[in-house]
């Protein structure tokens, strides 16, 4: 059995439907997982189910091969960090961190000894005394993981905890979660709809669209071979251009888009000569173009509608082979109303059978 296993989950209902329907999900110790998905999909339910906070209509939840399924929160050893920090304003930073540690009726000096570690864990020495309203808000984000991880959780689950950073201080806080991660070696599951983020923390992603698992996988898995077109335009294939599969020899497969030929390399492993003749979508990212100097192999010809000089690269809108589509690319900018050739290598292109 799995450290944290839901089985055959029915919960959080919403017009009378379950938001998550025989829902299953399990993970590792030691793991940092992030559901990962836009609102609505299901991730926080799975999380607030896991909380206690939702109970199951049906199924069960196991932590650490305990059955938590009819636990209320406060007998499950779960530290929760929240997205709005949840911090008590009329008490001090040691304090907030201490509140959990008082409500389990531990010594006072094994409390001032825990709180104090876990001060130093998350680098606010010397704001012990001082309130949540003279914090900024990387400390006080700091506060509320101290706060979880003192009182020595089985698991933590974080709910979008860096959303109201700016961009800087998600930088920083993601590299301290990281650190922190390794350091207790404590189970983590993250929920956030930011792509980096999961990239950039996980050692799975779970990406969810409507109480779904679309695909479990490693950061590297989820980025290069996203399993479904939910998927893909979820970790940044935005482009989709839907065709006809020409032909498929020795895992090359070209593909007929409006007249316009275009070849792939990067094919699932379910694309067979059987669907030769049949739809195809092709699917990339913005990133993956290239200005050409004219027409050619994996060649787009099209009409700019409007360009963005972003320092580094310029990010066009255009048209070509009848679909609207992005590129970024390096170069001296084209103007706006102009026409361009973007090249996409075939190793840039992910096909899927079926048009999506």
């Amino acid at each position: 059995m799995a450290f944290l296993e839901l089985v055959n989950i029915d919960a959080g209902y919403t017009r009378g439907k379950p938001i998550l329907k025989d829902f299953n999900f399990s993970v590792e110790q030691g793991e940092l997982i992030s559901l990962l998905g836009p609102s609505g999909c299901g991730k926080t339910t799975a999380l607030r189910t896991i909380a206690g906070f939702i109970m199951a209509e049906k199924g069960q939840v196991f932590v650490g091969g305990k059955d938590y399924t009819k636990l209320p929160p406060h007998k499950r050893n779960i530290g929760l960090v929240f997205q709005n920090y949840a911090l008590f304003p009329h008490l001090s930073v040691f304090e907030n961190i201490a509140y959990g540690l008082k409500r389990r009726r531990v010594a006072r000096l094994e409390i001032k000894r825990r709180v104090a570690e876990a001060v130093k864990m998350v680098s606010l020495e010397g704001f012990e005394e001082r309130f949540p309203a003279n914090l900024s808000g990387g400390q006080r984000q700091r506060v509320a993981l101290a706060r979880s991880i003192v009182i020595e959780p089985e698991l933590l689950l974080l709910d979008e905890p860096l959303s109201n950073l700016d961009a800087k201080l998600r930088d920083e806080m993601r590299a301290e979660l990281s650190r922190l991660q390794h350091q207790l070696g404590i189970t983590m599951i993250y929920v956030t709809h930011d792509q980096v983020e999961a990239l950039s923390l996980s050692t799975r992603i779970v990406v969810m669209s409507n109480g779904l698992i679309e695909q479990s996988g490693s950061p590297e898995e989820i980025y290069e071979t996203p399993a479904t077109s939910f998927v893909a335009n979820f970790v940044g294939f935005d482009n989709r251009l839907d065709g006809t599969l020409k032909s498929i020899e020795s895992g090359k497969a070209l593909v007929n888009v409006n007249g316009v030929e275009l070849a792939s390399t990067r094919l699932p492993a379910s694309l067979g000569k059987e669907h030769v003749g049949k739809p195809v979508s092709l699917y990339f990212r913005p990133g993956d173009t290239l200005i050409a100097s004219g027409p050619g192999d994996n060649v787009l010809e099209g009409d700019i509608d409007f360009s963005t000089y972003q320092g580094n690269a310029t990010q066009y809108a255009f048209r070509a082979a009848g679909f609207s589509l992005r590129a970024l690319a390096a170069g001296n900018p084209i103007a706006g109303g102009g026409r361009a050739f973007f090249s996409i290598a075939p190793d840039k292109l992910l096909v899927e059978a079926g048009n999506g």
